[in-house]
């Protein structure tokens, strides 16, 4: 490489006045073509070092400056299978949720104003009457996600104090997110029962004493346990709380709000004696990212007065949202989207990936689609996927709108219990993108 070449590359300001360059900093502001050029520079010496040509360089700013303005948080394509994909933003939400969202967001609200009285409001107040109607619950409170959820009842009920937890449940899901460490941070003191595999009533009633604030019972969402295994139901555990005059908290992980499978719902475990239930609401519920507590009134209350309540409490877009989302429950489960990609007959699912097969010269393949999220974990739903060459993942993981399949066997699988028929579309015009390059 010689020194020369190198020195025929323009200087950031010669390039700044390139008229294409220009015109993009007289649209988009000097700030955004000055790091577009600069950038657009350094990548020209690393190949002019590399022995390559750079090529036009106003064509290198105007693409370093598309990079930056297009945005980071972008709308994807799901065609792993997975309907709850934690990577993927979990739920879908639907229509009325979304348009419950846009409603709030484009104007003021009243998130904590008491039309009527003309006085100063709770932005719980949106969404109290649906979760109890919901859970069946006395009252109800929302925070930001449900490990918030969990932290907020455990401190609010039993700071300085003891929580009794099975062996069995000391789980820890996504993220390296871990019970001992939530009961850790929220001041309470952990007092582990029974074995990994069995624990009974009998080993909570031998570990309560003077100081024992709450059972705490964790669902385990991300795993089963088979054989040789056992837990006391929750009907025994409010038993033996009622007995010993102490709190049963039931973190139920996912939040179903119909019966899907095995897992429990907040108004069963209501039902069933539980003080205080704590739920997802962007995992089974269908809706955005809240952590919901349900059960007795003053409980709630005594949560809602806790200073921790007003650090987590959630904004007013995922109040919009979750206000859409349990109206929408309210109307039925198809109006969810993940509640409806969950249910869906299998046929239909073939027939989507039949015709996108047809659309991209792909094979219709049988496969099994998950829950996700950290529910159902035993759970397989019959799926059908068409099925792709693999080197087609990489490009279309990066193409507009990204899509995300599954690489099995050397191929691509692109699921289509979790693409609607408009997403199979814009699939199918995705793949023809990525063979024209």
């Amino acid at each position: 490489m010689e020194p020369r070449v190198l020195r025929d590359l323009p200087s950031v300001d010669a390039l700044l006045g390139e008229p294409r360059v220009a015109a993009l900093a007289e649209r988009h502001g000097r700030p955004l073509a000055l790091a577009a050029a600069r950038a657009a520079l350094d990548r020209a010496r690393e190949e002019l070092e590399a022995g390559h040509s750079p090529g036009d360089l106003a064509t290198r700013v105007e693409s370093e400056a598309e990079a930056r303005l297009r945005p980071r948080l972008r709308r994807v394509l799901n065609a792993t299978g997975v309907i709850v994909h934690t990577n993927l933003g979990r739920a879908p939400l639907p229509p009325l949720a979304l348009e419950r969202v846009l409603e709030a967001a484009r104007g003021y609200s009243n998130l904590e104003y008491d039309l009527a009285a003309g006085t100063r409001g709770s932005r719980q107040d949106h969404l109290a009457a649906r979760l109890r109607e919901l859970t069946g619950a006395e009252a109800a409170l929302v925070v930001n996600n449900n490990a918030a959820a969990v932290l907020l009842a455990l401190a609010a009920l039993a700071e300085g104090r003891e929580v009794i937890v099975s062996r069995g449940e000391l789980l820890e899901i996504g993220d390296g997110f871990r019970i001992p460490d939530v009961l850790a941070r929220s001041g309470a003191r952990l007092v582990e029962v029974g074995t990994t595999n069995r624990t009974r009533v009998a080993d909570y009633e031998s570990a309560v004493g003077a100081d024992t604030a709450v059972l705490l019972r964790v669902h385990q969402s991300n795993f089963r346990m088979v054989g040789f295994a056992g837990q006391p139901t929750v009907r025994e555990l409010a038993a033996l709380a009622e007995r010993r005059g102490i709190v049963l908290v039931d973190d139920l992980g996912s939040g179903a709000a119909w019966p899907i499978e095995d897992e429990p719902t907040a108004h069963e475990s209501l039902a069933a004696g539980t003080h205080v239930v704590a739920f997802s609401g962007d995992k089974l519920l269908g809706g955005p990212q809240a952590g919901i507590l349900a059960g007795r009134a003053d409980l709630i209350e005594r949560l809602r007065r806790h200073p921790l309540q007003r650090a987590l409490r959630p904004d007013k877009l995922a109040v919009a949202a979750l206000e859409g989302t349990l109206a929408a429950l309210h109307a039925g489960p198809d109006e969810v989207p993940v509640l409806r990609m969950a249910g869906e007959d299998v046929e239909a699912v073939r027939a989507r990936a039949e015709r996108l097969a047809a659309a991209t010269g792909g094979d219709v393949e049988a496969t099994t689609a998950r829950v996700g999220g950290g529910a159902l974990p035993l759970a397989e739903l019959a799926s059908f996927a068409c099925a792709l060459p693999a080197e087609l993942a990489a490009p279309l993981r990066l193409g507009e709108p990204p899509v995300v399949g599954i690489v099995r066997d050397d191929r691509l699988l692109l699921d289509c219990r979790t693409l609607s028929d408009t997403e199979a579309e814009e699939a199918a015009t995705a793949v023809a993108a990525c063979r024209s390059r």
